[in-house]
């Protein structure tokens, strides 16, 4: 059995953690499309613009009835969030019991995000395979138990391990496999504050980041990041920002 992290995060907690190890800051795609998104007890998650009004995230990120708002930079401008929808396969229960579901969901703002923010693409369907490597990227802080480096945006490149399939992909720091702490800092990958944040293949986003471990499979970070496919989502995405009248893709 798998023990997984929630990564919501208080900008202020004490047990915060996020892109753990040594991870660059994040740039190009990664860097243009990402934003904070917060609640108002300031929660954080990280989501990705999609279009100059819309983000997506995850729906784990968003499961309270709340007032929503994202941040572009920590104690920046913030831009509230208009509509919220949630994949309507989106299982809390499943996703609180470490099993598999829909936790995928849009925001709708209230205003367009400024003109820094560049909106990406979802990448077309495919499978991944093992090895194959994506690139992760959100605003927590560098290390377990830390409000260190908190609201800077990180990326971080892992590689696929496990079985992928389109309802979970695991990924994994190819410098430690997941199992160990690398020999000068822990592993590479998502913890608290990077949920909702995007997996990319090469520019445009494949998944959105759901849990994480510690090595070994234990409670934390720093050993395998949890991501949800966006295949099986993709129409439903689509269509829904169309709704809102934000429309990408096809």
């Amino acid at each position: 059995m798998r023990v997984v992290i929630a990564l919501a995060c208080l900008f202020l907690c004490a047990e915060a953690s996020a892109l753990t190890g040594k991870a660059p800051p994040a740039s190009g795609v990664a860097g243009r499309a990402i934003v904070m998104l917060v609640d108002r007890r300031e929660n954080l998650c990280t989501a990705t613009a999609i279009a100059p009004d819309l983000v997506l995230t995850a729906a784990h990120c968003v499961m309270r009835k709340d007032d929503y708002q994202v941040q572009v930079s920590r104690g920046g401008a913030a831009v509230a969030a208009k509509f919220i929808a949630t994949h309507p396969g989106f299982d809390a229960r499943a996703y609180l019991a470490s099993r598999a579901t829909a936790d995928v969901a849009l925001v709708k703002l209230e205003a367009p995000l400024p003109a820094m923010i560049v909106p990406a693409a979802l990448a077309a369907p495919r499978s991944v395979n093992v090895g194959d490597r994506l690139i992760i990227a959100g605003f927590g802080v560098t290390a377990a138990r830390s409000n260190s480096g908190l609201g800077t945006p990180r990326m971080a490149a892992l590689a696929v391990t496990g079985r992928p399939g389109n309802l979970q992909i695991r990924l994994i720091d190819p410098a430690t496999a997941g199992s160990r702490p690398g020999q000068f800092q822990i592993g590479l990958g998502a913890c608290t504050g990077d949920s909702g944040g995007p997996a990319f293949d090469g520019d445009a986003v494949i998944g959105v980041v759901s849990w994480s471990t510690a090595p070994q499979l234990e409670e934390g970070c720093g050993g395998m990041t949890g991501v949800t496919p966006l295949g099986l989502y993709r129409p439903w995405i689509i269509d829904q920002a169309r709704k809102f009248g934000s429309p990408i893709g096809p």
